[in-house]
């Protein structure tokens, strides 16, 4: 086998695709059953249909032709130009890549990794030889915590997500940002009759204690069902030492992250996918770290630098108003987000 892929989200989907599509011989290990559901905003950038459009690859949703910015009777809000993203259920968008991934004769097997090996010539996955592996296991990543590429953070500001979905038509064919003291309410339309609504805060609570926080998206939401459980994830940030050790590398939320509120997190997927798929091909792994660095910067460099200024409350309580008098910047700002990672 040329290829492990460790992991059969959207990361690791894709960068099977992208390994069968070059010829290689390619098998993905999940240990979850079947089509996985998991806490997303669940809204696509551009750039991220765009790059599943090339794949074929184009999951039913919610067509989205910006974003807006809510915080009390404030907005401010920006088309895409690159054309619209779309809202997807994370288990649409699952099922889209794992057909793909079949119809190009990848072996999916339902296994976990226990024990990685490496030597010279490649590497060992609990007994099975492969000549690379690509661990693509998710923000909590066993593999890059036992090839010691984990970063700890101290607990200081831990952010974490909360989703749930509203069985009602969307009012608004935008991303919508709900902006309170404590944290941000994500609105993605993702169908006809269904609407994701995430929650990004470092507070605790329930998923209703921090939907409170938002009295007028309370509002329109009361009296509408919900779809499926309340799902979470967290701490977000997850730093790595770096994106490859001998010859695995990580791909998607295993390789780092930083934070849900720019919502790149598949696009960056999608874009490091092909990057270690070309890296392994020309047997050349740091440049994968390289065009890591590069694919990602962007996202990071702005990341960091609104979890920084919307830490201070003052900040953070005249984001929104400031966008609105700015609406040229803030139109530059969605227009970044909109675009391919990388570009």
């Amino acid at each position: 086998m040329d290829l492990l892929v460790v992991g059969g989200g959207p990361a690791g989907l894709t960068t099977a695709l992208h390994a069968a599509r070059a010829g290689l011989d390619v098998s993905v290990w999940e240990q979850r059953a079947g089509t996985v559901d998991k806490a997303c905003g669940e809204g696509l950038m551009p750039g991220a249909v765009a790059a599943l459009a090339e794949l074929g690859v184009s999951p039913s949703g919610h067509d989205l032709w910006g974003i807006r910015y809510v915080a009390g009777p404030c907005r401010a809000e920006a088309a895409f130009r690159a054309g619209p993203g779309r809202g997807v259920r994370r288990t649409a968008l699952h099922g889209a890549l794992r057909e793909a991934v079949m119809a190009a004769g990848v072996r999916v097997e339902q296994r976990a990794v226990h024990h990685v090996e490496q030597d010279e010539c490649g590497v060992v996955a609990d007994g099975t030889r492969a000549g690379h592996l690509v661990a693509a296991d998710g923000l909590h990543s066993p593999i890059r915590r036992a090839l010691g590429l984990h970063r700890p953070r101290p607990a200081h500001r831990r952010r974490h997500g909360l989703r749930r979905h509203y069985v009602l038509a969307p009012w608004t064919d935008h991303v919508e940002v709900h902006w309170a003291r404590a944290g941000e309410a994500y609105v993605t339309p993702v169908a006809e009759n269904l609407v994701g609504v995430a929650v990004l805060t470092s507070g605790r609570g329930s998923y209703d204690d921090h939907l409170a926080a938002f009295p007028e998206l309370q509002e329109r939401l009361t009296g509408a069902a919900t779809a499926g459980p309340v799902r979470g994830a967290g701490p977000l940030r997850q730093d790595t030492t770096a994106r490859t050790a001998g010859r695995v590398l990580l791909v998607g939320d295993a390789a780092g992250y930083v934070d849900a509120l720019t919502g790149e997190g598949i696009a960056l997927a999608l874009a490091q996918a092909p990057a270690a798929v070309r890296a392994v091909i020309g047997g050349d792994l740091a440049s994968y770290e390289r065009e890591w660095r590069r694919l990602t910067r962007r996202y990071r460099w702005l990341t960091h630098a609104l979890l920084g200024a919307t830490g201070l409350p003052p900040v953070r309580a005249a984001l929104v108003p400031a966008a609105q008098r700015l609406p040229r910047l803030f139109r530059v700002t969605v227009d970044a987000l909109a675009r391919p990672a990388g570009t």
